[in-house]
């Protein structure tokens, strides 16, 4: 698996992956309406454009598939991590999480945060991070339930 910088070509792949997650892998934690809210099809380029120019972006593609993503800040925050479905359960995530940690604690990051949704912070209690908070978010006026999480990036598994 390779993992690389994203490039403004990736978008529609990055939104295509961000998309078939949400409805395919989340749809077992969320109702269709709430899946629908929070990834509506079509999805909003100009929307994504403008949440991704402030993320770092780094992708995991095997062969001239895109497995999956991370955005984050280099300060310590995962805005996203999303897995293509066939790579779902693969390390796909792990990897691209190990990754941005790596990067974050070279920028000098020493704590990291996230908000987790129901079907991601299994995942994020793996890697070391607790919840800190439940918070209710609103999306297209749908309320979604999320976590917000923070770990210690000084230790070498978050």
């Amino acid at each position: 698996m390779l993992k690389r910088q994203a490039l403004e070509s990736d978008l529609e792949a990055l939104v295509v992956v961000f998309t078939t997650a949400v409805h395919a892998l989340a749809g077992g934690a969320y109702t269709a309406e709430q899946c629908h809210a929070w990834a509506p099809i079509p999805p909003d380029a100009e929307g994504w454009r403008s949440r991704l120019s402030g993320l770092k972006v780094m992708l995991a593609c095997e062969g001239e598939q895109l497995a999956g993503f991370i955005g984050y800040a280099r300060s310590g925050h995962v805005d996203l991590l999303f897995t293509a479905p066939p790579f779902a359960r693969r390390g796909v995530a792990t990897a691209l999480f190990g990754a941005a940690c790596a990067d974050m604690r070279r920028a000098g990051a020493q704590r990291l945060s996230t908000e987790a949704s129901l079907a991601a912070r299994p995942f994020f209690e793996r890697q070391g991070l607790t919840v800190v908070g439940e918070e209710e978010v609103l999306r297209q006026g749908v309320a979604l339930r999320r976590f917000r999480m923070t770990g210690d990036l000084r230790l070498p598994d978050a």
